[in-house]
Formats: C-alpha cells, sequence, structure tokens
C-alpha cells in the first residue's frame, strides 16, 4: 500500500542503488517480476476461463485476483522499471519524479500509486471472499449451491473493485495535504505530503485508514480460516470412524472443497506475509520512523506476491496443474504419439 516518506530523502539510501551492481540487480529483478507476473496471471486467466471446470463461484474469483496481479505487473512495476534504467543510463532520474502530483500538472503516479493502491484492496476484498466462499461449502454443504451463485459472486466482484479504487483515490479527495510522487526509498510511485497546503493531522488520519482496513479484512479472513480448517479436521476424524461402517453422512464437504479451502488458506497465508512489512512500516512512519531501506523491501516484497498465486495454485490444485501443463505443452501429446 501507500505511505508517506520524507521526498528530501537521497535517491541512493536504499541499498538498491548504493553501486552500479545494485543498480542493475535491481533492473534485472525488475524485468523478472514483470515476466513472471504477467505470465504467471495470463495462465491462470487462460485455465479459469477455458476450463469450464473453472467455471464457478470461486473460478470468478481467481479471475478477479489474477486481474488485480496482472495491472501491478503491466502498469505499476513497468513504470519503476523505466525510471531505474532512465537514470542508471543518464546518471539523473526523470524530471517528473523530482516533483509531486501537486507541483505538475502531469504526472504518471497520479495514475500508478491509485492503481497499486487499488489493486492491492482488491486482492484483499478477493481473498475475504474466497474465503467466505469456502467455509460456506465446508460448515454448510448442502447450502452451497443457493447462497453462493455465480450473479451473486459477480455483483461482490465488481462492488469489491469499486470500492478498492474508489478508497485508493480517498486521500486526494478528501485531504489537500495528501499527494502522490516517485518515492526515492521505495522506488515505486506513494503517496507523500503535499506541498500547497500545511499538514494537518487528518492526513494521517486518513492514510491509517488503509492499513486499518487491510488488518480488519485479513484479520477476518484468518479467523474464518482457522474455523474451516478446524472444521476440517474434525470431519477426518469423523470419516475414520465412519469408514468401516460406510455411513458417511452426505452433508459433509466433499474432498475437492476440503483441498479448495486448504488453498485458500495458504493463499491467505502468503498474501499476510506479503503485506504485514507494508503495515508496519505506514504505522512507524505515522509514529516519526523514516524506514527508508525498509520501506524498499516493504513495498517490493508485496509486489512480488503478485506472481505467487499460480505458483500455490499449481502445487495444491491438481486440476490446475494438470490443465496448466496441457497449455504449455499444446504439441506434447502429438509429439509422444509419433515417438
Amino acid at each position: 500500500m501507500s505511505t508517506m516518506m520524507d521526498r528530501g530523502e537521497s535517491a541512493d539510501c536504499t541499498v538498491c542503488c548504493c553501486t552500479l551492481a545494485n543498480k542493475i540487480l535491481m533492473v534485472l529483478f525488475m524485468v523478472l517480476l514483470i515476466f513472471a507476473t504477467l505470465f504467471g496471471n495470463l495462465v491462470t486467466l487462460a485455465v479459469v476461463l477455458g476450463t469450464k471446470h473453472f467455471h464457478t463461484p470461486q473460478g470468478y474469483l481467481k479471475a478477479s485476483l489474477a486481474v488485480a496481479d496482472l495491472a501491478v505487473g503491466i502498469f505499476v512495476v513497468p513504470v519503476s522499471l523505466y525510471a531505474e534504467v532512465y537514470l542508471m543510463v543518464t546518471d539523473s532520474a526523470p524530471e517528473w519524479t523530482s516533483y509531486d502530483s501537486q507541483l505538475v500538472s502531469f504526472n504518471p503516479c497520479n495514475i500508478i500509486g491509485p492503481i497499486f493502491a487499488g489493486c492491492t484492496l482488491v486482492s484483499i476484498t478477493t481473498i475475504f471472499l474466497l474465503t467466505v466462499e469456502r467455509s460456506i461449502a465446508v460448515l454448510r454443504p448442502l447450502h452451497k449451491d443457493s447462497v453462493i451463485t455465480r450473479k451473486r459472486t459477480t455483483i461482490l466482484i465488481v462492488l469489491s473493485w469499486v470500492g478498492g479504487f474508489f478508497l485508493a483515490v480517498c486521500p486526494m479527495i478528501f485531504s489537500r495535504d495528501i499527494a502522490l510522487e516517485y518515492n526515492s526509498c521505495s522506488r515505486m510511485c506513494n503517496y507523500a505530503l503535499g506541498t500547497i497546503s500545511k499538514f494537518h493531522s487528518k492526513a494521517w488520519n486518513i492514510l491509517l485508514l488503509f492499513p486499518m482496513f487491510d488488518f480488519t479484512l485479513l484479520g477476518s479472513t484468518v479467523v474464518i480460516n482457522i474455523i474451516s480448517l478446524s472444521s476440517i479436521r474434525q470431519h477426518s476424524r469423523r470419516r475414520k470412524h465412519l469408514a468401516k461402517t460406510e455411513c458417511q453422512g452426505t452433508s459433509k464437504p466433499s474432498f475437492s472443497d476440503i483441498k479448495a479451502a486448504k488453498t485458500i488458506g495458504t493463499l491467505t497465508v502468503a498474501f499476510t506475509i506479503s503485506f504485514t512489512p507494508i503495515a508496519v512500516f505506514v504505522v512507524g512512519n505515522v509514529l516519526g520512523n523514516k524506514w527508508c531501506n525498509f520501506s524498499f523491501f516493504a513495498f517490493w516484497i508485496l509486489a512480488t506476491n503478485s506472481c505467487w498465486n499460480v505458483i500455490i495454485y499449481s502445487v495444491r490444485d491438481q486440476k490446475f496443474r494438470l490443465r496448466a501443463q496441457k497449455l504449455l505443452t499444446p504439441f506434447h501429446r502429438r509429439n509422444t504419439t509419433k515417438s
């Protein structure tokens, strides 16, 4: 997410840019991250949208999550890559990186900052919805099809995108003290203190809404996951006892529902790990800590989360893995037949 830092920090304050070797490694990292994010999420969309088995409410939510991650790889990281390559080649930063959005008529960060913030909010909301969907399938399997419908899921997805991007632009709408700038510490477009009006505590309160909202959803997601996994454990114990008598109830969750719930639990853990440093940094920044190097790692750890999901799906979901393999090796069967 976004936060505030003094724009007076020097451009080489982070460990990524102290030497030429570090700058080259940073550029290579950004290139690999763009490729991994685009490749992984395009594969996810191809599998989900191109396979009838995944045309379910859960599949729609996974597609929405992939689109949010894809936007990070298309818009957010390339802008940082351009700025870093420009700085490395010309030994001077692009002119727009020296000003915040209040000082120039157009700044790329006016678009990129809200996109990153909005996509992060959408991702958190989508993971929460995935968790709720799986918990209903596990705790109330007989009501799953009547409660979780494609229409309701589509409406929730639209609301998550509208709400996420509305929250992303709220800092600029409700406070003149907040602007957007390319930050020399995080090497990203972040929210920052504006220069037009004097700083008020209202700006801090607005920015603190981000970690409060995010951790409220993440905390709720973790609690729901714990309840679902506890139910799965109890069901597994009952199934062992009932296996001998072959009298398992039809109201129990299916194996695929249990497997999917564990996959969503893994997604929750991965996102919580990647987002926590950002939340810690925002709170620390409000308390007066600069943490320049820490901000660099925090923001880019969050950015790398955009390419984790396809790996989690491939490891945890056998049907997804097999479909992805067929998609990536279209001539494998033909070559095998010829040989």
